[in-house]
């Protein structure tokens, strides 16, 4: 099988059985996505919808967030990873907006990245969500899935590995792309124990085929 068939025969199986696949943070605005991811990093997004319910009652905007005394904020989301750290980010990303954006969240991966605790994937994820831009954000999901299947070859970075899938999905499905691979890799094709008997995509899984023959 080319990797052009490859990459056919995924996008079509996700437009037939996950055709409105999304993320699994809970928002309600840019804002509160915003915060949402920059908390996930190294998190799961179950622990980060338990927690942003009372940050954001608190701290229900951009402006509040600017406001927010690093005890305070910590308080809120000690139960994180990193928490330390990511009360900073939040603070001085809610001072840059203000500063630099106007009070308004930028909608470009290059103007996002300049934010406190915002790096690439975090933007890729910001613009593609709320925007609908064709941008892949590649977290260890995305890696392991594309890696194993054979979306991608020889990328040791997550850029890399961004420009491999970019360069083989169409625009229009970019954006969905992100959520297909991170849900498959985080409920069927996990780190450990893969659910390989049960994957609907195994017959063009080159991790599957060579455990076959071994």
């Amino acid at each position: 099988m080319t990797k052009n068939e490859r990459y056919r025969f995924l996008i079509n199986y996700f437009l037939e059985h996950a055709p409105n696949a999304e993320t699994e943070l809970l928002y309600d605005s840019v804002y509160e996505l915003l915060v949402a991811v920059i908390l996930s990093a190294q998190c799961t997004d179950k622990r980060v919808n338990l927690t942003t319910p009372a940050l954001f009652h608190k701290y229900p905007n951009i402006i509040s967030l600017s406001q927010a005394d690093f005890d305070s904020l910590f308080a809120l989301i000690k139960s994180i990873s990193y928490p330390n750290n990511k009360t900073k980010h939040l603070i001085g990303m809610a001072n840059m907006v203000i500063e630099k954006f106007n009070g308004v969240i930028p909608m470009t991966v290059d103007e996002l990245v300049q934010l406190p605790g915002v790096g690439r994937k975090t933007a890729n994820v910001i613009t593609s969500v709320i925007d609908q831009q064709p941008n892949m954000a590649v977290d260890t999901h995305v890696f392991r899935v594309s890696t194993r299947i054979g979306l991608i070859t020889h990328a040791s970075t997550p850029l890399a590995a961004e420009k491999q899938l970019i360069k083989n999905i169409p625009p229009a499905y970019v954006y969905r792309a992100h959520h297909w691979l991170i849900l498959h890799g985080r409920y069927t094709c996990t780190a450990r124990n893969p659910k390989c008997t049960t994957c609907e995509l195994s017959s063009i899984c080159k991790f599957v085929n060579k455990i076959i023959k071994v």
